[in-house]
């Protein structure tokens, strides 16, 4: 029997359209090179509607692909919303890979026009002859006048107050694509995700609920991870959904400046990768700043490790929302909070229990298979390779026939290597690039280098696979020490605080003390880069 509900479609129209007839007085708030931008939902409505008819003036149509390449801001924003409002695709590009990268990004997707900021002009202007379907650039700046070899370039605020207020929104198809982002490509060429309306609304509903991230009207949110990688988390779209106050960084990431956003715009919840926020926690260590105001931060890309999970609930009581997601998943797949009858187990297990990925939120369904492709049994302790599905997960690579061993029996290989306890808690043991192979025995990097980072004297580490010639491969150590630490620290120290918390077969079998530790586009430790440092690397006797 057919049901007798409305046909009534998923798309993003709804968010831009509620946002201005509901919550037109609350506030976005951005820092910029010329200091703090302020305006509301009903200027950002405006200013969408003004960027509509650019778009179509721009030749922009239905399907059209429209790259932006800019730093988080209220312009983003503005992007984010009229791209797909006008039935075209929003590709937000990452501005950290590499030109090669960059360059192949454009052309693989086609993109019609591309929005840029004016500070990131450098960083197109060396391939602009290698972007060949590119019509169209218009740079976002705040001065008066910029200067670049883009051609044909055209200035944002000028072409927005030359276009009208007023823009009729399309009805919209919800399985229509709405916005695609690329892979950071660490094996391989990038390969697209390719988003639908539906898909993006279904995910922003399930990030507000409040076994999730529960963000509502009330809160103030911080995205510190970037628009231009995984949709923001989609963060933006579900603040503009609900009409929370969005306060974005700019390209201004050190922590004095969040810390500062923070205290200044009272952020209730900020969000962004671990190495965001262990520049924070140094920085709080050593000056005052009131962050009082904060009720969660959501943190995912890596491994949170557990020691600052604790110090951040100790010191600040302030409660980390460990998740995990891809690009791949629009991207949140799991978020790790303790169900109420865990909140009273002894301490150690409860802080345990945090550092895992956690749960899969509704409709996101999860298994793990081993290498004989059976799914492993949900007890904790048995290692395999993660698989999902759901109504925001991939189910093909955009315009990439490359690709066919990343699914299976429709479900999304996720190349991460878990294990998953009895209450579901899924807990990343690696990368299966990364696991450390030694004897035939499995060594998890990312539990060997949570340790290692409880250590007083160490800032960051890193774990990665050396050949040996005996156990095939043996775990290396690249630490990077705290300030004060420097020139202090020993291999033999670290060992010995080791000795007690993991396997005596997983110690290291040499550290090596670094500067600081090479970083991916998306601000993940580029163990790639190391592996390829220390390839030679001579074991000590």
């Amino acid at each position: 029997m057919q049901g007798l509900m409305m046909d009534y479609p998923l798309t993003l129209t709804h968010f831009l359209e509620r946002a201005q007839r509901l919550y037109a007085q609350k506030e976005i708030v951005s820092k910029t090179p010329v200091g703090i931008h302020r305006y509301t939902y009903g200027d950002l409505y405006a200013r969408v509607c003004r960027l509509a008819n650019v778009l179509h003036k721009l030749g922009i149509r239905k399907g059209d692909r429209v790259a932006t390449f800019a730093w988080n801001s209220y312009r983003h924003l503005e992007l984010y919303l009229a791209i797909p409002c006008v039935g075209a695709v929003l590709h937000t590009i990452n501005i950290r890979l590499f030109p090669q990268q960059i360059a192949y990004i454009f052309n693989h997707a086609e993109d019609k026009a591309c929005f840029v900021d004016e500070s990131l002009l450098p960083l197109l202007e060396p391939i602009k002859g290698q972007l060949k379907s590119v019509k169209n650039f218009v740079v976002m700046s705040d001065k008066p006048a910029f200067h670049t070899g883009l051609s044909p370039a055209s200035d944002y605020e000028m072409l927005l107050q030359q276009a009208p207020a007023h823009y009729d929104f399309p009805q919209l198809d919800e399985q229509q694509a709405a916005g695609i982002c690329y892979t950071s490509g660490t094996t391989g060429e990038p390969k697209g995700v390719l988003y639908s309306h539906r898909a993006l609304v279904l995910h922003t509903l399930v990030q507000c609920l409040a076994d999730s991230f529960g963000i509502c009207e009330r809160d103030v949110v911080l995205p510190a991870v970037p628009m231009f990688h995984a949709n923001a988390w989609g963060l933006t779209l579900s603040c503009t959904m609900l009409g929370a106050k969005q306060v974005f960084t700019g390209p201004f990431l050190q922590p004095r400046d969040i810390a500062q956003l923070i205290q200044d715009e009272r952020v209730t919840l900020a969000a962004g990768v671990p190495t965001i926020w262990i520049g924070l926690y140094q920085l709080l260590k050593k000056e005052k700043f009131d962050i009082s105001s904060l009720r969660t931060m959501p943190v995912g890309g890596s491994a949170m490790p557990q020691s600052l999970i604790e110090a951040y609930q100790k010191d600040f009581n302030i409660p980390i929302a460990h998740s995990w997601g891809m690009t791949e998943l629009s991207p949140v797949g799991t978020v790790s909070k303790p169900k109420s009858y865990l909140e009273n187990i002894p301490e150690a297990e409860y802080f345990k229990l945090r550092a895992k990925q956690g749960i899969p939120v509704p409709f996101v369904e999860i298994r793990g298979m081993d290498e004989g492709g059976n799914e492993i049994p949900w007890d904790g302790v048995t290692i395999g390779e993660l698989q999902v599905r759901g109504p925001w997960v991939v189910s093909g690579y955009y315009n990439d026939p490359r690709s066919p061993d990343s699914f299976q029996d429709g479900w999304f290989r996720t190349g991460d290597v878990v294990v998953i306890d009895k209450e579901g808690y899924i807990q990343i043991v690696d990368r299966t690039k990364d696991v450390v192979k030694s004897g035939g025995e499995w060594i998890s990097s990312v539990d060997l280098e949570n340790a290692i980072m409880a250590h007083p004297k160490v800032l960051e580490a890193a774990v990665i696979g050396v050949a040996h010639p005996k156990w095939s491969e043996r775990p290396l150590a690249c630490v990077v020490p705290t300030e004060d630490a420097k020139g202090s620290i020993t291999r033999d120290e670290i060992i010995e605080f080791l000795s007690d918390k993991v396997a005596k077969w997983w110690l290291p079998d040499d550290i090596v003390i670094l500067e600081a530790i090479p970083r991916t586009s998306v601000g993940k430790f580029d163990k790639k880069t190391l592996r390829h440092q220390f390839r030679d690397h001579q074991w000590p006797e």
